[in-house]
């Protein structure tokens, strides 16, 4: 009664923590989101579209993830020295840059280059620097027992930004379309939208006041650091992060533009049609968040985080063996009604089960390891949706490769409870 009373209150009044920089913080996760969510819909459309194969999509797709998580590994990692403003002004840049050059050249050589280098979402999920920051930032400046009700709401934000953003990019190409541009053209206009909003970014992460730098806040630490910013949390977060890289890597074979792009291929679906249906699947996902919030008073992050995830893929080896599209489509938005409501639970763990100077490293460490795991998928995606006779394949495999992840982190971590859990 207690935990329901507490929950119930948090629910309401953890946004009341948040100061000036925590709502800067939720107004460039929104932006960060729209622009991925946008860039998703159409990215492989576009990159067909400008004369890539689908093999070479799927390679270029896991060359760009794995720059990103370089980029992500050197400036989480170095965040707390430098200043996580700064570090957060680069990653917008990056974006930015990645963005000009995807819209200006169809050479290969150029493409891979640039996504290497810079910041591009290819799967509507967060990649590079930006989240692993904000979530130190943020669990500096919240009591801790607000922190996971105030990553839902994080998390919330970035869903409805993602589903704005698919919504977006559907419109805007069907619009110009309309109006004699051609397909290829239309997805470029969401690429340079995509560029434009890298660089507003970095005007808003420019607005960052001193408090979100670890030094202000006093969780600068004498104590002992050392591979990549960790010290006695070490062993648990390389765990974890073995982990994450399982999952990601399931998660890589059906990342939302290649979901989008099986749903043409089997259904014919345009990207005006793919844009409303991600833009109700990630409306739910951001919905649920808040509901795992209070799941998580209840019982527990770890068994929060797998056994809302578990059927959550077993929903996803569904989606390719439905008949037709609706019901393709309605497997699709129950899947995702769940299948985020671990994002929440497991950033808050993660940042529970360390010590607040290890924040922004573990953090880091996390989100490389769902980036590689992620990046190492796409192309193989990308030969599978080559050929007619293997394009279910991604969903099989993708959820197979999750359960697996969700039977592991529950042996490994149910017994692992954090402080304000006991």
């Amino acid at each position: 009664m207690a935990s329901d009373k507490l929950g119930n209150k948090l629910s309401t009044s953890a946004l009341g923590h948040l100061t000036r920089d925590g709502r800067l913080l939720f107004l460039t996760r929104f932006v960060r989101m729209f622009s991925y969510g946008a860039l998703s819909v159409v990215l492989v459309f576009y990159l067909t579209g400008i004369g890539l194969s689908e093999s070479q999509t799927g390679a270029l797709l896991t060359l760009t993830l794995l720059g990103d998580t370089l980029i992500s590994l050197v400036l989480t990692t170095q965040a707390d020295r430098v200043g996580r403003r700064r570090m957060l002004i680069i990653g917008s840049a990056l974006m930015a840059g990645a963005g000009v050059a995807f819209a200006c050249t169809n050479n290969f050589a150029f493409l891979v280059l640039a996504g290497t280098i810079g910041v591009i979402s290819p799967s509507g999920h967060e990649v590079g620097p930006f989240l692993s920051i904000e979530q130190a930032a943020l669990s500096q400046v919240i009591p801790p027992g607000a922190r996971t009700m105030l990553f839902a709401w994080h998390a919330l934000i970035g869903s409805v930004a993602t589903a704005a953003g698919s919504l977006f990019a559907g419109v805007l190409t069907q619009r110009l379309q309309r109006g004699a541009v051609s397909p290829v053209e239309s997805e470029r206009a969401v690429v340079f939208v995509y560029a434009a909003l890298g660089l507003l970014l970095a005007v808003l992460f420019g607005a960052l006041s001193s408090a979100a730098e670890v030094r202000a806040n006093g969780d600068q630490s004498n104590g002992p650091r050392h591979w990549l910013g960790l010290g006695t949390s070490r062993t648990v977060v390389l765990k974890l992060s073995a982990l994450f890289a399982l999952d990601s890597f399931g998660g890589g074979f059906v990342v939302q533009s290649f979901a989008a792009y099986w749903f043409y291929l089997r259904f014919g679906v345009s990207p005006a049609t793919l844009g409303s249906i991600f833009f109700g699947a990630n409306l739910f996902a951001g919905i649920s968040a808040l509901l795992a919030a209070r799941l998580a008073s209840r019982f527990g992050l770890v068994r929060t985080m797998v056994f809302t995830h578990l059927p959550s893929n077993v929903l996803l080896i569904l989606v390719p063996l439905m008949p037709n599209l609706p019901l393709a489509v309605f497997v699709l938005l129950l899947r995702f009604s769940i299948s985020q409501m671990d994002v929440p639970t497991r950033q808050s763990y993660t940042m529970a089960i360390v010590r607040p100077e290890e924040r922004s490293s573990t953090a880091g460490v996390t989100s490389v390891a769902r980036t590689v795991g992620a990046a190492v998928a796409p192309v193989l995606a990308g030969i599978l949706f080559a050929m007619p006779s293997t394009v279910n394949l991604p969903f099989f495999i993708a959820g197979v490769l999750k359960i697996t992840y969700d039977v592991l982190l529950y042996r490994a971590f149910v017994g692992l409870r954090p402080a304000d859990e006991l």
